[in-house]
This record gives structure tokens, C-alpha cells and sequence, in this order.
């Protein structure tokens, strides 16, 4: 007889798999391999119980979401966490990964830590621009965590954002007995160590859900998820009031005169950075053809 549950740690081919009866230890059906779909953290599942608290995922119930990297599912918000120091997070990172969030159907918060080492001011004033719920904390003193467990209590969460930048010790912060790995930023490179391996969803009561997920660098940015330059507009909330305004009805708001988009630009409404991160990515998608996804494979 299956039961149903919900995967929370994959690692190496094995899924851990909360359900009312307890936790699964589990392997997936060979037909997963077969039709491209894979199992991811957050999945709701029906699985049949073994012997020994070991089971056999069967079948994969209908995802709210899904991305690719982070590799999680059904997620109710990303937390974005950047810095300004040790190491700087790229503006456009924040960007790439808000594109994703929105196409997904996914709130995006914008968590600006190591506010005790520097403030991180134009981040902040970045991306409260551009719409975003945006938090400045430091994992180091406490600041400002009481107001990040209240962003996302009752949502299952996915803490995502370049190495180094203290995802983990953020998460050991809200839950302290979570033991999460936290490794040094390099001072040469610039770059933290990998402390997170695998995805795993923890609880912190209330409802609450986070994912710590592996650190990319900004070599990984090109692996992500790519829409069309004709949907591109859409997934930049900050365009929204001048979208269907430009002179030109198919205006791509790159060098189109009488584009209310790069007029709203000059006159400071929509923040450079933000305008100079739709160009790059408006370049990137013209190389895909519709049915390309350079994050590769295909998940149901």
C-alpha cells in the first residue's frame, strides 16, 4: 500500500521522505530515469514502504514549481542572500535568479547579510527599487533576524546565493541546533568554500520550511534556466508600468526610440543595473532556440 509523503534530503540516489508514519529511506523507481523526470527536495510523493524504514518512490504528485538550481521543489519563496564584502555579490546574480523566481511563480526576498562588516546600501536601495521585499541582517550579531523569521514564516523557503555569502550560518542562526556546515571566504579569491553539499528542507516550526542549497559562483549563472527574449519583459516586475507605453507596440527596449522603459531608466525610476542586467540577459536568450535549456535536463 503507498503512502504520501514529502522528499526532504536527496543525496547520491537516496531520498529521505517524511510521512505521517515516519521517515523513509527511499530509492526511486527505475521509470524516473527512463521519461527524464527526477525527484527533487520538496516533491510530495506517493512511495511504498519496505522493511527497515527503507521504501521505493513510485510516483511524483503535481508540483506547485520547480528549479533546477537551486534543485528544489514546491517553493513558496526564494531568500536571496547577498553581501557587500567578502565576498560582493554581482548585482546581476540577484537579477538572473529573480528572472527564474518570477517566471516560477515565486516570491523573491532579497536578504542582504554581513550588514556589521558593510551596510550593503545600494543593494538595498537596488532591489527595494525594483519592488522586492529586501532585509539587511548580519548572522554575525542577530541583526535583523527576528524580522527575516517573520518574512517567511509559513512558507517553504529556499536559501540560495553565491558561496561564502552565509547562507548556513544564517540558518544556524534562526535554528540553532541545525549544525549546518560554514566555511571562510577565501581573501584572494574573493569566493566562499562549498560547505553545502546536498539540498535538505528543514523545519523551524510554525510551518516553516528552508532549503540550504549549494553555493553557485558566477561561472554557474550560464547553467541557469534561460526564458525567450519575447517573455523576458514580464519576469522584470520594475518594467511592468511602462510595458505596452514605447512607441513601437514590439518594442524589445534595447535602442528603440521612444522606449518608455529606457526613459524611465534616464529618469531614475528603474535603477541602472537592473536595465543593464536585462541586456545581458535579453543577449543570452537570443542565442537559445524556443525548445533549448542550457540548465539541461528536463523535469516533470
Amino acid at each position: 500500500m503507498m503512502t504520501e509523503g514529502r522528499i526532504i534530503r536527496a543525496l547520491s540516489g537516496f531520498y529521505t521522505v517524511q510521512t505521517a508514519e515516519g521517515v523513509l529511506e527511499c530509492k526511486a523507481r527505475g521509470r524516473f530515469r527512463l521519461d527524464g523526470s527526477s525527484p527533487l527536495v520538496g516533491d510530495r510523493v506517493l512511495c511504498s514502504p519496505g522493511q527497515k524504514g527503507q521504501g521505493r518512490i513510485d510516483r511524483l504528485l503535481e508540483r506547485k514549481n520547480f528549479f533546477v538550481r537551486p534543485a528544489v521543489a514546491n517553493v513558496d519563496a526564494l531568500v536571496f542572500v547577498a553581501a557587500n564584502v567578502n565576498p560582493v555579490t554581482d548585482p546581476f546574480l540577484i537579477d538572473r535568479v529573480s528572472v527564474i523566481a518570477e517566471d516560477a511563480g515565486c516570491a523573491l526576498l532579497v536578504c542582504v547579510n554581513k550588514t556589521d562588516l558593510d551596510p550593503g546600501e545600494e543593494l538595498c536601495r537596488i532591489f527595494t527599487l525594483a519592488g522586492f521585499p529586501v532585509l539587511p541582517v548580519s548572522a554575525e550579531t542577530g541583526a535583523g533576524l527576528e524580522a527575516l523569521r517573520a518574512a517567511i514564516r509559513g512558507k517553504t523557503c529556499a536559501f540560495t546565493g553565491n558561496s561564502g555569502v552565509g547562507k548556513s550560518s544564517l540558518l544556524n542562526r534562526l535554528q540553532p541546533g541545525m549544525g549546518l556546515k560554514t566555511g571562510q571566504v577565501s581573501e584572494k579569491l574573493g569566493r566562499g568554500r562549498h560547505t553545502t553539499r546536498h539540498v535538505e528542507l528543514f523545519s523551524l516550526g510554525e510551518e516553516t520550511y528552508v532549503a540550504d542549497t549549494p553555493g553557485f559562483a558566477a561561472f554557474d549563472v550560464e547553467q541557469m534556466k534561460v526564458l525567450p527574449k519575447e517573455q523576458l519583459q514580464y519576469a522584470f516586475r520594475d518594467f511592468a508600468p511602462y510595458i505596452g507605453r514605447c512607441r513601437f507596440h514590439d518594442c524589445a527596449h534595447l535602442k528603440e526610440p521612444g522606449c518608455a522603459v529606457t526613459e524611465a531608466v534616464a529618469a531614475g525610476a528603474i535603477a541602472p543595473s537592473r536595465y543593464r542586467s536585462y541586456e545581458r540577459l535579453y543577449e543570452i536568450s537570443a542565442k537559445y532556440k524556443d525548445w533549448e535549456n542550457p540548465a539541461g535536463q528536463r523535469q516533470n
